[in-house]
């Protein structure tokens, strides 16, 4: 039934992928633990401030070394943490089960798949398709993004999709999938076109100025 790369059909469920990759708290952690070794490299210059600031203090430079460390240290613990509880209600796929014509969905996050809920908790699927298209001229392709609005029984997820074809196949597919249960799939395509850049007209008419100046 799946006919869409979004859309996977396995044996028990059809599940509609929105980052692959495992679940649950221990993964959660790992992949964030590498990500969050950026955060003491954006926030060196503060460190690197401190460590100044310690030289020019008579600091001994065993000591400085030591209080970098354990800055940076502290900034990592933090920033590391941080990413796990942010991340932890990311989504990464929904279910449906069973997979022919689904009774029962959940949705799997970072942090570990949720409970299965009846399909018919799932109110309104919308999928939002905006196309920038280059102006005439512009040598730059068109960009296209998509994001998927789920509307749930109170609450309202909005998640960004990963551009892989054909958004209205993926409609198609899901209507098809979701529609016996009377589930209403829509699809919205927004078209605009890019900016042109415009010309500095400010360092234009000043070096204009300045020429003119130049030749009096």
């Amino acid at each position: 039934m799946a006919t869409d790369p979004v859309l996977r059909q396995g044996p028990d469920s059809t599940d509609l992928v929105l980052r692959v990759g495992p679940a649950g708290p221990a993964w959660n952690a790992l992949t964030s633990a590498g990500t969050a070794l950026f955060i003491p490299l954006a926030l060196g210059v503060p460190t690197l401030l401190v460590a100044f600031w310690m030289a020019l203090a008579g600091a001994r430079a065993s000591t400085v070394l030591v209080v970098v460390g354990v800055i940076a240290g502290l900034e990592y613990l933090i920033g590391w943490l941080a990413l796990v509880f942010s991340r932890a209600r990311d989504i990464l796929r929904v279910e449906f089960a069973p997979a022919g014509v689904p009774a029962s969905l959940r949705l799997v996050r970072a942090a570990g798949p949720g409970e299965w809920l009846p399909v018919k908790t799932l109110r309104e699927v919308r999928l939002m398709h905006k196309v920038v298209e280059p102006y005439q001229g512009d040598h730059k392709p068109a960009v296209s993004t998509l994001a998927l609005e789920l509307v749930l029984q109170g609450v309202r997820e909005r998640l960004a999709l990963p551009f892989v074809g054909d958004p209205q196949r993926l409609a198609d597919a899901l209507k098809t999938l979701l529609g016996p249960a009377g589930i209403a799939v829509e699809l919205r395509t927004e078209r605009s076109t890019r900016d042109r850049p415009q010309p500095n007209s400010g360092w234009t008419s000043g070096g204009s100025a300045s020429a003119g100046s130049g030749g009096g």
